[in-house]
């Protein structure tokens, strides 16, 4: 066994990687970038090494550094993780000229499933079924329309080098072609410095069900069953779990079989994950077909390793280290039902966009041999525009999947998050809908219920704004007591907020919410540990005490736990599991600000313009793509929100762009354009 590695990449999987290494009684080695210099996997390992500036082309995809460092750090492996260079043939085989173990399969295998027009021929030779699709080598603009044509629309385009959504693009009608694949291919050379794409037929009423496969160097090879990842929004999974709902003892066998087919076929060792699309109904042809392989470990592995028992890390270590396969087939078992969530820093109200920003309060669930979370961030960490935005993977086990299911709703509802938007209130709108409940899931579960998983914001609850005000009254307590602290009269009656002015009506603290455009006015007054609050037509007697941002609330003689959390105006109050955005308005301060003109489009997030679709003086219609945004690898079209004409064009292709630039200036006065 390995005393010391090196690991090849950050955040939640390089801290995943070093726990297992850790209880195995091996050293780690991390590698940062700038923007990581303070993460923790860097605390988490034993020591770290810094690669280069934050793009990942300067440092996580720098693989001459990398080795350099794993030789002079006198670490014998390295491990890659996903992502990055886990699937890179040549980092690989630089890994093994250097005297080294890549934690990870044979360059050879690599090279065979790296590309998916090549593998998905591989497969088919195996007799494996493959969906109809165009996978040729020809990526001429007009024989790509041509097999598009063939195959019928609706069409899915992919890059042949990538996964994880990028470069992946749903056509559903001729026209839209073009356009389409230009942008996969923008997407495919920034996320994996490769354009090519592959064409495959749309499959609207599909599962996502793939294997986990694991082979030693001395021709063992297993599967550890399934994991179902039917649940996507832009083509990347949001909830994944395992065993597949519905799944029966005959297909498993026969998906399992297929896929240890597969890695024999191609002389593989380590883990790895064969993609099946299974179609519902099943087709005339098959009732599951190969998608791709992923030649590493997958970031959904913990559910298996939840029905298993299995840690899969400490597997790939072992085989690396080239010892046998600690079980046999016949030894590997099933027991419970496990799901995981990705949680991400993203806002679902805005096309799932990432949210970039510093991470200003965290409180996650409490974790047990039933619910588990696999993090690379702590309170105060950034999310960077350079690195994927996930912030954790919440994960529940249970005896039957109700029993994980109701666990990991409750953890969901203990993760509290402020400082930038994330995607909890839409998993848990996810989790409770009855086609996720009923086990009813295909890939188009999201975009089928959109009304019901992405609703308008609600008007705050009576609670809420309780929790809210309350909020502010603790506040205005603590910065009292600072202040007579620091005062040279700490007890002057002027330091008190619960004192003789404030306990009549005119002296009152009159506070003002604004939700949704709504505004909500709460008049707060304080007698000690006395409050009444002045909500619409009643009054509430209520309590507070504070710790930070914590706060245990008193209503109506009813006691329990919240949160209000100040950024600025805005207030992200907690209460009964659900999360409430709110500003607290300061009526002076906005008595003069004007509304933005609709006509004047600013960037959603940080990122690179990939490209300027319009010039000054074209005439638009409402929903014409205006420009193209790039950030974390995916691309964001800015579109023209009423019909108009082109003023100004502030940005060209290639310029980095800030959160709330001003893009493009559009007159809405214009004649539509013809067409």
């Amino acid at each position: 066994m390995f005393d010391k590695i090196l690991i090849a990449n950050r955040g939640e999987i390089a801290c995943r990687v070093a726990r297992s290494a850790r209880r195995m009684g091996i050293r780690t080695v991390a590698v940062y970038s700038d923007a990581d210099a303070g993460a923790l996997h860097v605390a988490a390992c034993d020591e770290a090494y810094r690669l280069g500036p934050a793009p990942p082309r300067s440092s996580y995809l720098d693989g001459t550094r990398i080795v350099a460092i794993a030789r002079a750090a006198g670490a014998q492996a390295i491990h890659p993780g996903y992502g990055f260079l886990s699937e890179n043939e040549s980092f690989a085989m630089a890994v093994a000229a250097a005297g080294l173990v890549f934690v990870g399969p044979p360059p050879a295998a690599i090279r065979a499933m790296g590309s998916k027009a090549q593998a998905k021929a591989i497969m088919g030779q195996a007799g494996v079924p493959i969906v109809p699709g165009y996978h040729g080598a020809d990526q001429d603009d007009a024989v790509l329309q041509a097999g598009a044509d063939a195959i019928d629309y609706p069409v899915l385009i992919k890059a042949s080098a990538g996964g994880g959504g990028k470069g992946m693009r749903i056509v559903e009608r001729r026209d839209e072609f073009a356009a389409a694949l230009a942008s996969a291919r923008r997407e495919a050379q920034a996320g994996f410095g490769d354009e090519r794409v592959l064409l495959e037929k749309y499959l609207p009423q599909a599962r996502h069900i793939e294997i986990q496969v694991f082979a030693d160097a001395h021709g063992h090879c297993v599967h550890l069953f399934e994991r179902d990842c039917s649940v996507q929004r832009r083509h990347q999974k949001v909830l994944e779990e395992a065993p597949a709902p519905g799944m029966t003892v005959q297909r498993r066998e026969r998906m399992g079989a297929a896929a240890v087919a597969a890695a024999k076929a191609i002389g593989y060792t380590g883990a790895g994950t064969v993609e099946f699309i299974v179609a519902e109904p099943p087709t005339a042809d098959a009732d599951f077909y190969f998608m791709e392989m992923n030649t590493r470990l997958q970031v959904e592995h913990p559910v298996t390793e939840m029905i298993t028992g299995v840690d899969l890390v400490e597997w790939q270590l072992r085989v690396a280290a080239g010892e046998k396969l600690p079980l046999t087939q016949e030894q590997l078992a099933l027991n419970g039902h496990a799901i995981e969530a990705r949680v991400y820093a993203e806002d679902p109200d805005r096309d799932f966009l990432p949210s970039i920003g510093r991470i200003t309060y965290l409180r996650t669930p409490e974790t047990s041999d039933h619910v588990r979370v696999d993090t690379g961030v702590r309170e105060g960490d950034a999310i960077s525009r350079y690195y994927d935005p996930m912030i954790a993977k919440l994960i529940a086990w249970g005896e039957d999947r109700d029993a994980a299911l109701r666990r990991l709703k409750a953890a969901l509802s203990d993760y509290r998050i402020a400082g930038v938007t994330t995607n909890v209130a839409f998993l848990q709108r996810v989790l409770g809908h009855d086609a996720f409940a009923s086990g009813r899931v295909d890939t188009g579960l999201i975009a089928r219920h959109r009304a019901a998983l992405l609703p308008p914001p609600s008007a705050p609850s009576e609670r809420v704004l309780a929790v809210a005000a309350l909020g502010e009254l603790a506040r205005l307590r603590a910065g009292a007591a600072a202040r007579a602290s620091a005062s040279g009269d700490p007890g002057s009656p002027w330091h008190q907020v619960a004192t003789w002015w404030l306990n009549s009506d005119q002296h009152a603290v009159a506070l003002t919410f604004d939700a949704a455009g709504d505004t909500y006015p709460v008049r707060v007054k304080s007698d000690g540990n006395a409050v009444t609050l002045h909500l619409g037509v009643r009054d509430i007697v209520a309590s507070v005490t504070s710790q930070g941002n914590e706060l245990r609330v008193g209503i109506d003689g009813a006691e329990f736990a919240a949160a209000s959390v100040a950024q600025g105006e805005e207030r992200v109050v907690f209460c009964d599991g659900a999360i409430q955005r709110l500003r607290c308005v300061d009526p002076l301060a906005h008595s003069a600000t004007e509304e933005v003109s609709a006509g004047h489009l600013s960037a959603p997030m940080s990122g690179t313009v990939v490209a300027v679709l319009v010039a000054v003086g074209d005439v638009v219609a409402k929903g014409a793509s205006l420009l193209v945004l790039e950030a974390m690898k995916m691309e964001h079209t800015i579109k023209a929100p009423a019909a108009g004409s082109v003023r100004a064009v502030h940005y060209r292709q290639g310029e980095q762009v800030a959160e709330g630039a001003a893009l493009i200036d559009l007159d809405g006065d214009a004649a539509t354009p013809a067409g």
